[in-house]
């Protein structure tokens, strides 16, 4: 009988410790959309943990995030996978590999690619797991979205990437517009760009500061590749200026031949230096300071009659 209850003991001691597991509980589980024209975002509240989420910037594709406002899960390495649901028997999990993770409220950020395969694995009725190991219990930790409702949550995080700018503020914050083909006019393709870049600081007015920098090739003299530079630099505040940008919030620069971006030793190399780089900035609206009516100097009063000294004291 002793010789039993050791067999069981060490058949027991040789089972991973039970892990911890996170999920909402499936009738109080809910897809919420949230978002703008800079971001949308797919979220699923987990109870006692944080939420997952899908975030789509302007002008990229799906990543899916993890937040947390727990301390249980630190730095470290997670596997992501995308479960099957015990309904589906003969599927097994796909795993899409691991994510680092770091400090701070959101544990990380996926590729896109992860994304992707979560989002299809999520429309087919697979769980989104992370599966790590925490420091702080010592034993295995999942965090688990279900699929539950998440067609309709879906759907409805579509419609918000529909209204989404072409572009985020790390991509329209410094761009250019080319000119390919010589001269300094403005093509087709220059157009669009600088519309897109007119449509974001529509949308987002704390873009208040435009910075334009003229480019030649070496084609021609220092002064005329000065001048052309000069030119396109020209062309493109002319434009900005006839949408609405305000003169007075742009800087523009020219510098010929000085700085380029490919040795001028082919035609496809001069095309490329051909150019006028735009950098767009946020600078702080500084608020002219109220003047005191005391402060405020009274224009000269228009000269009278001479009057008389009053005698002097003696």
């Amino acid at each position: 009988m002793r010789q039993r209850y050791l067999a069981l003991f060490s058949i027991f001691a040789s089972l991973p410790a039970m892990a911890i597991t996170f999920q909402t509980r499936l009738e109080n589980v809910e897809w919420k959309v949230e978002g703008d024209q800079f971001e949308c975002r797919l979220v699923q509240p987990i109870t006692d943990f944080g939420s997952g989420e899908f975030v789509q910037r302007a002008g990229e594709g799906a990543v899916f995030s993890l937040k947390t406002t727990s301390r249980l899960l630190g730095r470290g390495s997670a596997t992501l996978l995308a479960a099957a649901a015990p309904w589906q028997p003969g599927r097994g999990d796909i795993n899409l590999g691991a994510v680092r993770m770091g400090g701070g409220g959101t544990l990380f950020s996926s590729s896109q690619g992860q994304a992707s395969r979560l989002i299809g694995g999520l429309i087919e009725g697979r769980s989104t797991v992370v599966r790590t190991f925490s420091g702080e219990t010592g034993r295995p930790t999942e965090v688990r979205l279900l699929p539950v409702k998440f067609s309709q949550g879906y759907s409805d995080f579509q419609v918000c990437t529909t209204k989404l700018l072409p572009m985020n503020f790390d991509q329209v914050s410094r761009t250019q517009v080319g000119f390919p083909g010589g001269g300094a006019d403005l093509d087709a393709a220059d157009k669009r760009r600088l519309d897109t870049i007119l449509a974001y600081m529509k949308a987002d007015p704390t873009v208040n500061h435009v910075e334009l920098d003229g480019h030649s090739d070496n084609s021609g003299n220092r002064l005329t590749n000065r001048d052309m530079s000069r030119r396109r630099a020209l062309a493109v505040l002319d434009y900005l200026k006839a949408a609405g940008v305000p003169e007075t919030d742009m800087v523009m620069r020219f510098h010929g031949e000085q700085y380029p971006v490919a040795p001028n030793t082919n035609a496809a190399n001069r095309a490329l230096n051909r150019r006028v780089n735009i950098q767009l900035s946020r600078v702080p609206m500084v608020d002219k300071p109220a003047v005191a009516p005391e402060a405020v100097q009274q224009a000269p009063s228009q000269p009278g009659p001479a009057q008389p000294k009053p005698p002097a004291q003696l």
